[in-house]
């Protein structure tokens, strides 16, 4: 039946010279639409999307009919709706799940549109009334179903502004775009990529804006109502429980993490307040916890808006969804194979099994469940019928299997390792606390000038060091030291205060000087601290690699807490958050930011709901335990701020560039040779040029900025509500001129490009082997208050040691198998500068920036290629050592260590 009407249609429309109303008709101010003839002449003549009224209405017809003006004629516009076919969404079950919808869809009335004028009547003063008209579908391919409908549009109508459509069917549908083709000078086009409600869960009908973009002052008039009421719709009333298919952008503190009605054991603070200041993260609106109603209820899954997420139209092989089965399919069964959760590694061999024998799994009651949805990670043993989980071995350890017991690879990893963002110049000499001594102990750090100098074997005096730049420090002595007592409380873990001490040598490579760690004082037991240096004897060899060992832990944990989680992905949502409840899709500054927060809320809440949960992946595996999230608060609320996030300050803020207006990027490096800063700076400055560029186009006066209601809006709530517990700080900067914005906007691109692939994309190539990067210290040291039976034992094996300080089987495997997912970039990844979005395109001036900012990219391949081939650059590039590509900008789907995708995704 369905192909009956369908060739019928086609048949009707095969007369060119009549417009043909769709039933039900098509209503024109109240008026069935006339017929239409075309005309060649009027469609060439005429340049604009406008069509124009003719005064001369009331003209008589008869043998003056030729004098009347051809813009009086309607014109027939066909719209083409492109409907994406989704995993689980109704057109992949048609004609199965849901009959209701296929009479829907066979009798022509399956998406209402209406279009919407782009001026306000004339002679009312009042938006003109909309033109309607149902669509059929024509088409269905594997991945895409195509809908039509024509209107006529009549001469008053003016310039089509935006687009109602209502989703008649029970589910909803994912819209790729509307083309409204027969307009004078080509196509108009709406780009969607949205998710479209039933109007049965939701009467509203969705609104959509042309590609071209409009600053608020410039809106067309019968549009001002609809932008405002879309982001109306899109605020919300803060009220009730937020239900899956809503589009509601709203905040609330991270209460969530914890699950006290479960067990008490997982009771956690909340984070976002006076006690714990954090950013703020999106409304769900569930219910309170029983035991503690300041915390919320969890649930399988967490809302986010249903633009939001990626799921149903990423493909299959889209790593978030493969995250999601490694947590909730691929851990338990670890853990049951696994059963002691405490146990060590016997041997390094044992560790070394991983790539090559793997780990047998419990097989699943579905067969090739594994190797479907995790075929990097497990594979299927045909002759037993076994899964094993078998690990890629690491590019890292596939150049050196040594590599990470070298002292060189310990400080070279400190600038072109997985965080690059830690180590700072040493100003302050002796190196001091800052923490109350009555509480924490002497404040004096044991590596003294006398210690210093003896290890750079009299090269220079300290002072001289100091005054040439060249000591340099992890320091997380002030910031872990307060939680060391309460993580010890915790079983299978210990923690320290620590600092690790460089000296820049003449070649430009650092060298480790000294290790110091420190236990604050606890019971009736005094505060205890240690320095460890490189040695030639044995027994002070093992302890500087047991040192090492803690001290990557603590390094590990600060990365994984701090530089990324906190840093990009807990920052970043407040913006996104602001940007759709104040900026309005049309609004230019929204289409520039819009690519760079794809998928970072879902991937937020998958974090949320798995990884940074109590109990959960991050607190079971790495050092600060159930106290990670606190460590988090307290990193953001004594180190973040938002001035400090662009590139160039925050390496002028460790000391490791001063301010230089001849040198390159406008910086001096205080290492020349630092892979992270060298290249991030180059794409820095090129996203600078593009935003710059982008802003300047849309804000030639700084009256402009200051007068942008919504821009302002947007800024404001970024720092009274994204980051309220931030909102009084002097730092904030103002938003008053075209420079004021293109700085907060390269800024936050740059966080969720740039500095979010530098310290997520290396993390399987670094850390899969994870003796180089421990997430977990689980025993003290052998010096600090040892029995004569333990230090008799690390004396006559310290290789078991230090084994038994690494992580557990079950703890580096877990994690193991998430940093490979965390690492992997999706087939259909988008990368920075590779695709232009359909608003830039219309806009010649636009269009031609981002291909100088695309083309500066690929400039930007081409000198880190050449960089990585200087052996003059010894921290990227050397015997065995893997060649520092993380902001490569482009790269092939799987784990490569290289490549800058437009979002925080994964």
């Amino acid at each position: 039946m369905n192909t009956m009407l369908n060739s019928q249609l086609q048949s009707l429309n095969s007369y060119p010279s009549f417009f043909l109303s769709p039933k039900p008709s098509i209503l024109f101010h109240g008026f069935s639409s006339l017929p239409v003839h075309p005309c060649q002449h009027f469609l060439k003549r005429n340049t604009n999307f406008c069509i124009r009224a003719n005064h001369n209405v009331g003209a008589k017809t008869g043998s003056s009919s030729m004098a009347t003006s051809i813009d009086q004629i309607p014109v027939t516009v066909k719209a083409v709706v492109t409907v994406k076919v989704t995993t689980g969404e109704f057109f992949s079950n048609l004609g199965l799940t849901e009959p209701v919808d296929d009479f829907t869809d066979l009798f022509g009335k399956t998406l209402l549109l209406e279009l919407i004028s782009a001026e306000l009547d004339h002679n009312t003063g009042l938006e003109r009334e909309t033109i309607k008209a149902y669509a059929h579908r024509v088409s269905h391919k594997s991945d895409e179903v195509k809908y039509e409908s024509s209107f006529a549009v009549p001469a008053s109508f003016g310039k089509v502004g935006a687009i109602l459509l209502e989703n008649e069917h029970h589910k909803e549908m994912y819209l790729n775009n509307i083309v409204l083709e027969g307009f004078p000078n080509g196509p108009l086009h709406f780009t969607c990529n949205s998710w479209v409600h039933s109007k049965y869960d939701n009467p509203h009908k969705r609104i959509f804006f042309t590609n071209k973009s409009f600053l608020p002052s410039d809106t067309p008039s019968g549009l001002k109502r609809l932008r405002e009421l879309e982001l109306e719709n899109l605020r919300g009333t803060g009220e009730g429980k937020r239900k899956t298919f809503e589009r509601i952008y709203d905040y609330d503190t991270y209460n969530d993490l914890g699950d006290p009605d479960k067990s008490s054991e997982l009771a956690r603070p909340v984070l976002g307040g006076k006690d714990h200041p954090f950013p703020r993260r999106c409304r769900t609106g569930r219910p309170r916890c029983k035991k503690d109603p300041l915390s919320e209820q969890r649930s399988s899954s967490v809302y986010v808006p249903r633009d939001e997420a990626f799921s149903e139209v990423k493909q299959l092989t889209f790593s978030a969804k493969t995250l999601k089965s490694v947590m909730h399919a691929l851990l338990p069964q670890l853990e049951i194979s696994l059963l002691d959760p405490h146990l060590g590694f016997p041997h390094f061999t044992a560790i070394d099994s991983l790539f090559c024998e793997g780990l047998t799994l419990p097989t699943p009651t579905n067969a090739g469940f594994f190797q479907s949805i995790l075929p990097r990670l497990v594979k299927a043993v045909t002759d037993t019928e076994e899964n094993i989980l078998l690990f890629e071995t690491p590019e890292f350890i596939e150049r050196d299997k040594f590599a990470w017991f070298r002292d060189e690879e310990f400080s070279r990893q400190t600038l072109a390792g997985l965080n690059p963002y830690s180590i700072q110049l040493v100003t302050d000499w002796p190196m001091k606390s800052k923490l109350d001594p009555k509480i924490y102990g002497p404040p004096e750090s044991l590596i003294t000038t006398e210690l210093v100098e003896r290890e750079i074997r009299g090269i220079m005096t300290v002072n001289e060091a100091l005054k040439s730049k060249r000591l340099f420090v992890l320091d997380y002595h002030d910031l872990l030291l307060p939680y060391v007592n309460k993580v010890r409380e915790v079983e299978g873990t210990t923690l320290y205060g620590s600092r690790a001490l460089f000296f820049l040598t003449k070649d430009g490579t650092l060298r480790p000087v000294a290790i110091e760690l420190t236990r604050p004082p606890t019971g009736d037991k005094p505060q205890w601290k240690q320095v460890f240096t490189p040695t030639w004897d044995a027994t002070g060899c093992w302890l500087w690699r047991l040192a090492k060992a803690h001290v990557c832990a603590h390094d590990v944990g600060y990365h994984q807490l701090v530089i990324h989680w906190l840093r990009t992905h807990c920052c970043t949502e407040p913006y996104i958050i602001a940007a759709n409840r104040q900026l309005s899709a049309m609004h230019p500054i929204y289409r520039l930011l819009h690519p760079h927060f794809r998928y970072t809320m879902e991937i937020n809440a998958l974090a949320r709901e798995s990884l940074i949960n109590a109990g959960g992946i991050i607190e079971s595996a790495f050092s600060p335990a159930k106290y990670s999230n606190e460590l988090s608060s307290a990193a953001y609320n004594q180190l973040w701020q938002f001035d400090m996030e662009a590139l160039p300050a925050d390496l002028i803020r460790r000391g490791m560039a001063v301010e230089d207006p001849t040198a390159e990027h406008g910086l001096r490096l205080t290492i020349k040779d630092y892979p992270f800063a060298n290249d991030g700076l180059i794409l820095w400055d090129a996203m600078k040029q593009w935003v710059s560029d982008y802003v300047n186009h849309y804000y030639p006066e700084p009256s402009l900025v200051q007068s942008d209601g919504e821009l302002q809006a947007w800024w404001t709530e970024v720092r009274t509500k994204g980051h309220a517990d931030k909102k009084d700080e002097p730092w904030w900067p103002v938003l008053e001129t075209p420079e004021n914005l293109i700085h907060i906007l390269t800024t936050i691109i740059w966080v969720t490009t740039g500095h979010h692939a530098a310290v997520n994309f290396g993390q399987y190539m670094f850390a899969g082997y994870f003796p180089n990067r421990p997430t977990i210290a689980r025993t003290n040291m052998p010096t600090e208050n040892p029995s004569d039976e333990e230090f008799k034992n690390f004396l006559k094996k310290p290789e078991v040691e230090l084994l038994k300080c690494f992580p557990s089987q079950i703890q580096a495997t877990k994690v193991m198998a998430v940093l490979d997912v965390l690492s992997n970039h999706s087939p259909d990844e988008e990368y920075l500068g590779e695709n232009m979005e359909p608003s830039w395109e219309e806009n010649p001036v636009i269009k031609a920036a981002f291909e100088q900012f695309s083309g500066r990219l690929k400039e930007l391949e081409g000198i880190i290629d050449e960089r990585n081939t200087n052996l003059k650059l010894k921290n990227r590039v050397g015997a065995g050592v893997v060649p520092y590509e993380l902001l490569k900008p482009f790269s092939k789907p799987g784990v490569t260590g290289r490549g800058v995708p437009n979002s925080i995704s994964i």
